[in-house]
């Protein structure tokens, strides 16, 4: 009876059964990525990943206890030269298990096996969304302005009295400018009204016409 054992023997005896997930395993570094069985691919999660921790300790004795396990050295050379500095900061889960579809023939479900740090488009969108998050937050009610201090309210006040003051002084100018204007018209006036009165003045040259009669009257008492 298997009661409380919760390990799958995946319908396998145990020589079998290791040989198995010591060929996924070396598939699954070299590759970084494989399709199995779900089933599968769960009991692969516990055999590896214990091997990627180990890797971290790049030393001889490591490198055997590893190759115990994978009989490859080209996996093993992958695992301690390429691998295990990529996942130097993971504390675990070097693995995701992504399911997929379910098998045609006895209907397994299947799924897609991978190391995380080797998915080069999860790694941007996650980095896209920290960036997207590191930015301004959504709100309804939008950002709230900052109160000013007290020395800003100063120095944003200043400019505004100079402003009116250059104000006052522009309507001054145009306040000037028309008056400037209105002296000449007034003396243009004024000389066009001295100019009449000396036009009449001329009129009386043509009242000369009594000093005529009394030129022809001369002549009479002369006749």
């Amino acid at each position: 009876m298997r009661h409380g054992k919760k390990f799958n023997h995946l319908g396998r005896k145990k020589g079998h059964r290791e040989a198995m997930l010591s060929n996924m395993a070396a598939s699954l570094l070299t590759h970084k990525r494989i399709f199995t069985t779900t089933a599968k691919a769960k009991a692969l999660r516990v055999y590896v990943e214990p091997l990627i921790t180990k890797s971290k300790d790049n030393t001889t004795h490591s490198r055997r206890v590893v190759f115990g396990y994978l009989q490859s050295k080209d996996a093993v050379n992958e695992l301690f030269t390429t691998i295990a500095p990529k996942v130097a900061d993971r504390p675990g889960g070097y693995t995701r298990i992504l399911k997929t579809h379910n098998r045609l023939g006895d209907n397994a479900d299947m799924c897609m096996m991978e190391l995380v740090d080797f998915n080069e488009a999860m790694l941007e969108a996650k980095s896209s969304k920290a960036k997207a998050k590191s930015g301004s937050k959504r709100t309804r009610r939008g950002k709230k302005a900052d109160k000013p201090s007290d020395d800003v309210v100063a120095t944003q006040s200043t400019p505004v009295v100079e402003d009116a003051v250059v104000v006052e002084e522009i309507t001054t100018a145009t306040e000037e400018t028309p008056a400037k204007e209105e002296t000449p018209k007034k003396e243009a006036k004024a000389e066009s009204a001295e100019k009449k009165p000396v036009a009449k003045k001329k009129a009386p040259a043509k009242k000369a016409a009594p000093k005529k009669e009394d030129k022809k009257e001369d002549k009479k008492d002369e006749k």
